[in-house]
């Protein structure tokens, strides 16, 4: 019997009822044979990084904590919120703390990246910038899918309601499962 694997799931946005940490969440949900790991990026909130602050205090135990939960899992799942075109701050700040206690930020871990918004575009100028970035970062697979419209293509009882939609989530969460089970 294969053991479970970990995966470490977030939505890279602070919002209390933020719609890419249920997304990622319904994502891994369909995953066979894992335990997942829910973060909420509130409980990861820390001085905004600055060398200094780093030269003066050294890391927070925030980011080391978040650091830890990334060497702990076997798999990484993210949803990403788009502000202005790019990462929320709650990630960036998290990702540049993160960064400076080790170049090897996703230590080789396969990833699931996603977005969504209520946009038809689904937020997917973030999610194209997290993945070329994540790709030069990261020797191991890195899969991507955005859901446009989030509002009109899910639903907390069925999740993705598009079944072409549905059908291309599908397909690449096949490929990620592939890529755990090694």
């Amino acid at each position: 019997m294969n053991k479970k694997k970990s995966i470490l799931v977030f939505g890279a946005s602070s919002s209390r009822k933020s719609i890419n940490k249920r997304f990622a969440s319904y994502a891994a949900g369909k995953l066979d044979n894992t335990d997942i790991n829910l973060l909420d990026l509130n409980d990861f909130e820390m001085p905004i990084f600055s060398v200094d602050k780093e030269y003066e205090n050294g890391f927070p135990e925030l980011a080391i904590a978040f650091k830890k939960h990334i060497k702990e899992c076997d798999a990484i799942i993210i949803s990403f919120a788009e502000h202005n075109g790019s990462y929320t701050t709650a990630f960036k700040n998290i990702f540049d703390w993160i960064s400076r206690i080790e170049k090897n930020v996703w230590e080789d871990k396969p990833m699931l990246l996603l977005s969504t918004s209520d946009g038809a575009r689904g937020a997917l100028t973030v999610l194209e910038l997290a993945t070329a970035k994540f790709k030069r970062m990261n020797s191991s697979p890195i899969f991507s899918f955005s859901l446009p419209s989030f509002h009109t293509n899910f639903e907390e009882q069925k999740g993705i309601v598009n079944s072409e939609l549905a059908q291309k989530l599908d397909d690449i969460l096949k490929l990620f499962s592939k890529d755990l089970k090694g």
